[in-house]
């Protein structure tokens, strides 16, 4: 998808169509004024008769409007600026997007004179892709090129680069089991990093087994597709100063192990990878962006699957820190996957740590599908990780971690269990079993079960794989 910048007038655009926007408060920006004014007011009078939806991101279509020389006008609605929501360009220009894909169009003009480019580029670039991966009949058809109206080079190299990078993490989570697991998974990013200009270290099983990590190699030991652990270095900052740690899970299926799951509970979970897709799309994102930093990411992988090598329920396992732990339930893998890769973080000399997992069906239960959990060691850190969240529009809230839920993951067996007592908490005696192998370390979990994969589409992005807070780590690490 070829990103542009142009300075042609709106109603001179010469492409397939062009996108305007319009504000609740009837105020017309430049470029929907220059059409509004070239059409004859026909705009104005379609949003004085509420024809033109000015709620955030309803798109309505105008067919050949007299005096603009595309054929289709889409207004996308902005809703009120004096309540300007963040994420607001994001998805005002991913809900336009959206609906204009829905045919095969090779130029599309965007024309929203809003206050910034790069989110704007990057939800366009996301909402005209779609799930589809498979399908003979597409039902969404990425443009060829978009053009955007007085936005400078820099802002389109940004939010292309940024677009792409949630392009992509949909896309590893999108793709299935089949084609994405641990050494699949493994070798996609050793192809970006060669691409984009980050190291990437690959530890296979034998490499795993030396350096101790049971409780990942448990995980992945019923399955013929072998664990894997990948690190990735970007290291452009200051010579000698600490690198940012960025740790993801990588369950590539999770069939719950000897703790199976039913089969409608089974079907999504190719997208039990997706805190490792959102630390590769980062890394991508801040390696093209080349920003001034050092950050390591971190990604352990593993099938969790059913045969006479699963590991089983009672089953003790020692993880890479020297911690015991008692299996009660094998559907609990990802933190015993985290539990190593974390230590691996740590060991490393990262100064901070932010990891992403779709871990626990707890935390949707309390905060819904579409905000994650923050569950932190430090307060600090946890604040610039939420502010980071709320600056680009992606809801998280953080729980609390009471020194109370600590007993909930003691075994009477091992040191620690890998589930807590009962139903209660489950995301934070999730997140307290992490914390058992980050020590000092200043560490924050976001816990991604919901946002991380849509069941349904939204208007400005398709179902499936939803790229969820590779945006938000990258405006952590601008701002460290």
């Amino acid at each position: 998808m070829k990103v542009e910048t142009t300075a042609v007038a709106p109603q001179e655009f010469d492409g397939e169509a062009i996108v305007v926007g319009a504000w609740s408060d009837g105020a017309l920006s430049r470029s929907t004024a220059a059409i509004d004014q070239a059409s004859g007011g026909v705009i104005s009078r379609l949003i004085e008769l509420k024809e033109i939806s000015t709620t955030r991101c309803d798109v309505t279509p105008l067919l050949a409007p007299v005096g603009v020389r595309a054929p289709l006008v889409v207004v996308v609605g902005l809703g009120s600026q004096d309540d300007q929501q963040p994420g607001l360009e994001q998805q005002a220009a991913g809900a336009a997007a959206k609906y204009l894909a829905s045919r095969a169009r090779k130029s599309v003009g965007f024309y929203l004179d809003l206050e910034s480019a790069e989110p704007a580029i990057a939800g366009a670039m996301v909402g005209c892709v779609g799930q589809d991966l498979f399908r003979a009949e597409r039902k969404l058809f990425p443009f060829d090129s978009i053009s955007w109206n007085n936005v400078d080079p820099a802002s389109v190299q940004q939010g292309t680069a940024l677009g792409d990078s949630i392009n992509t993490a949909r896309r590893l989570v999108n793709l299935p089991a089949s084609e994405i697991y641990p050494e699949s998974f493994a070798d996609e990013c050793v192809r970006l990093g060669n691409e984009f200009g980050f190291e990437v270290e690959v530890w296979d099983e034998f490499r795993l087994a030396e350096e101790k990590c049971g409780a990942h190699l448990a995980v992945g030991q019923g399955s013929s597709r072998p664990p894997r652990t990948v690190i990735m270095r970007y290291l452009k900052g200051e010579a000698g100063s600490a690198p940012l740690g960025l740790v993801g899970k990588g369950v590539t299926f999770d069939s719950g192990g000897l703790s199976l799951k039913p089969s409608e509970s089974m079907l999504d979970m190719k997208c039990d990878m997706s805190g490792a897709a959102a630390v590769v799309g980062a890394m991508m994102a801040i390696s093209r962006l080349e920003l001034p930093v050092n950050v390591v990411g971190f990604v352990g992988l593993a099938e969790n699957m059913v045969s006479g090598d699963s590991y089983k329920l009672g089953d003790v396992l020692t993880a890479r820190n020297g911690k015991t732990i008692e299996v009660h339930n094998t559907d609990a893998e990802g933190r015993l996957v985290l539990a190593d890769t974390l230590d691996v973080a740590v060991t490393s000399g990262v100064d901070r740590i932010v990891d992403l997992a779709t871990l626990t069906g707890a935390c949707m239960i309390a905060l819904g599908q579409g905000v994650a959990g923050l569950m932190s060691n430090d307060q600090s850190l946890c604040d610039q990780v939420k502010r980071a969240a709320d600056r680009v529009g992606e809801p998280a809230w953080q729980l609390p971690m009471f020194a109370e839920y600590q007993e909930h993951i003691k075994s009477q067996v091992a040191d620690i269990k890998n589930v807590g007592d009962g139903r209660w908490g489950g995301a934070i005696t999730a997140a307290k079993f992490l914390e058992e192998f980050v020590g000092d370390t200043p560490w924050v979990h976001i816990d991604i079960a919901g946002p991380s994969f849509l069941a349904k589409p939204k208007p400005w992005i398709d179902a499936g794989g939803s790229g969820c807070f590779v945006h938000t780590l990258v405006e952590l690490v601008r701002n460290r």
